[in-house]
């Protein structure tokens, strides 16, 4: 093994000499060398983007949006205080809240905003949702019932401000269910306002429950929803099925995998592509080394016939042009990982640079975030690197066959 070491040691540092016949060969194994590098780096980084964007959602998105929702199609859900506690008690489940949602308008001066109404106990909300952490202003857990919370775009499309007093336009179906009456005009004082980025900004409108319960005409005891918030979030479609049976009322049983799972399988399924694609970028430059290698077996062809006269075996020969197209696939990889890991741990800095620097973010009202995450997992390297070099073992295994197969006879009889 160190003959094999030091012949691909002198072998390499021949091939360096710059001369007609070893440029192109050379030129060949740097040019694979650059390939694995960039792959290696381009793929730390898209994972470490597709990790960060994971994380964002469960700690970002999922904090906020209903995790698990009881909604009454018809009639409304009674004696909501008993039946919050009852699902509090239930495994898996954090917490529990009520809730009244409807469509409406806000309205300020002769702006129109369509909204999603939501009236919200502040003491039971700050259970089930982290919108405090989003919140400028007066928070949800301390909403009064003359108050109302918008979405900063929302705001911004009403032109109102803090302490502006808006309209909510709620409609009002008639006794039979069949049509829609007049709607019922509330003006509340704009109190706060939601930033997080994304949808919720731009339809989020929060009331006090005793408010929405007065203009609906429930009693305090009634509400439209039960919504929890769950230990497991990938677990809460079946939490929500098992802890839904307790429930006596007919409802309609909902979790986030309804209303953002298609963003959490896009996520997944770019993962997925990014693997294929990238691992297929590195899988050429690997095979590069194929090239280089075939091309340094025939120029070398005297060499090795010396060697093998010499008493040289068959396996010697083998581990020195494997050690040759690995120490070039070395090389690639701690290039590529020491590039990768830099620009994944600055990213989020670079991007957030470049938009200031063009004044425009792609991610503006896109997607729940207007910033791009990262997050560096180690396991992602290992699984990296440990494909990068079977790739390169598997490229150097023909060029280094062949390399046995020189006859010396032949080749010295020339």
């Amino acid at each position: 093994m160190l003959l094999s070491l030091f012949l691909s040691e002198r072998f390499r540092a021949y091939s360096g000499h710059k001369d007609e016949k070893n440029a192109f060969v050379s030129f060949i194994a740097k040019a694979s060398t650059v390939g694995i590098l960039l792959g290696v780096a381009v793929l730390i980084v898209a994972l470490s983007v597709i990790n960060g964007f994971e994380q964002q959602l469960v700690h970002r998105l999922l904090s906020v949006v209903p995790q698990v929702e009881y909604v009454a199609p018809s009639r409304p859900i009674a004696d909501w205080p008993n039946k919050v506690e009852k699902l509090k008690a239930e495994p898996h489940v954090t917490g529990a809240a009520p809730f009244i949602a409807v469509n409406g308008m806000a309205q300020f001066k002769s702006q129109l905003k369509a909204v999603e109404i939501r009236g919200v106990e502040p003491s039971y909300e700050g259970n089930v949702s982290a919108i405090n952490q989003f919140t400028q202003g007066t928070l949800v857990s301390q909403l009064r019932t003359d108050d109302v919370i918008l979405g900063k775009q929302i705001v911004k499309q009403l032109g109102a401000n803090i302490g502006d007093n808006i309209t909510l336009l709620i409609p009002k179906i008639s006794e039979q269910g069949k049509s829609l009456l007049a709607p019922k005009r509330v003006t509340l004082t704009l109190a706060g306002i939601i930033e997080m980025g994304g949808p919720i900004d731009s339809s989020a409108a929060f009331i006090h429950l005793n408010k929405a319960q007065s203009v609906l005409g429930y009693d305090t005891s009634q509400v439209t929803g039960l919504r929890l918030s769950v230990d497991d979030v990938f677990a809460a479609h079946q939490i929500a099925l098992r802890v839904g049976q307790t429930i006596s009322d007919y409802v309609y049983v909902s979790s986030w995998f309804r209303t953002q799972g298609s963003l959490y399988q896009d996520i997944q399924m770019v993962r997925t592509i990014v693997y294929i694609v990238v691992f297929l970028i590195i899988a050429v430059a690997s095979f590069n080394i194929v090239s280089s290698l075939v091309m340094e077996v025939r120029e070398k062809q005297g060499n090795i016939a010396i060697l093998k006269t010499m008493g040289a075996k068959d396996s010697t020969i083998l581990a020195t042009f494997v050690m040759q197209g690995l120490t070039q696939a070395f090389v690639g990889v701690l290039l590529g990982t020491l590039v990768g890991v830099i620009l994944a741990l600055n990213i989020s800095e670079l991007f957030t640079w470049a938009s200031q620097l063009f004044a425009a973010n792609p991610l503006e009202g896109v997607y729940f975030i207007e910033f791009l995450p990262s997050k560096l997992v180690l396991s992602d390297i290992g699984i990296t690197v440990i494909v990068t070099f079977i790739l390169a073992v598997l490229a150097t295994i023909y060029p280094a066959w062949q390399a046995t197969r020189v006859d010396p006879a032949k080749v010295l009889g020339n």
